[in-house]
């Protein structure tokens, strides 16, 4: 007897993001700005694979731009993003974590002056890959990774 399968129905057009870590795929929901009206999506949470338990998201007709990638790429760094268009992959790449984000995340220093009513564009360098450390190129402020996570 063989073991029943879920199966999940291929979509035409749009993403797939794999290996996020384990209950982590809700806040890039939120990064992602979905659910949205007219865009189907599929989520798979606490999947056990070969290196412990990942999350999976699927969407259909949407695909992520750069600064949506540099922000997954905060909570997590070891994801792959899968473009699909008319149900083949077309574009399959790792995310990456980038040396310098702009305009991305909000510095946690109230003082720093990211955070007044200047027209300062917020801009960070990471520092450390494990765990990641960013640092306000403005008040010099190291912040964790899941520190950031939370403004999204």
């Amino acid at each position: 007897m063989t073991k029943p399968e879920l199966k999940v129905k291929p979509i035409e057009n749009g993403t797939v993001i794999d290996h996020i870590p384990a209950n982590k795929s809700l806040q890039v929901l939120k990064i992602l700005g979905l659910p949205e009206e007219g865009i189907n999506v599929t989520l798979a949470m606490n999947v056990h694979s070969k290196l412990g338990f990942k999350d999976i998201l699927k969407f259909e007709n949407r695909e992520v731009d750069h600064e949506e990638i540099d922000k997954i790429s905060l909570i997590a760094p070891d994801a792959t993003i899968n473009i699909i268009r008319d149900f083949e992959i077309v574009s399959k790449k790792k995310v990456q974590l980038v040396e310098e984000l702009k305009g991305v995340v909000k510095c946690t220093n109230p003082k720093c002056i990211s955070n007044t009513d200047e027209p300062i564009e917020s801009k960070f360098y990471l520092v450390e890959h494990d765990p990641i450390t960013l640092r306000c190129h403005y008040c010099e402020r190291l912040v964790q990774a899941d520190e950031v996570s939370k403004q999204f």
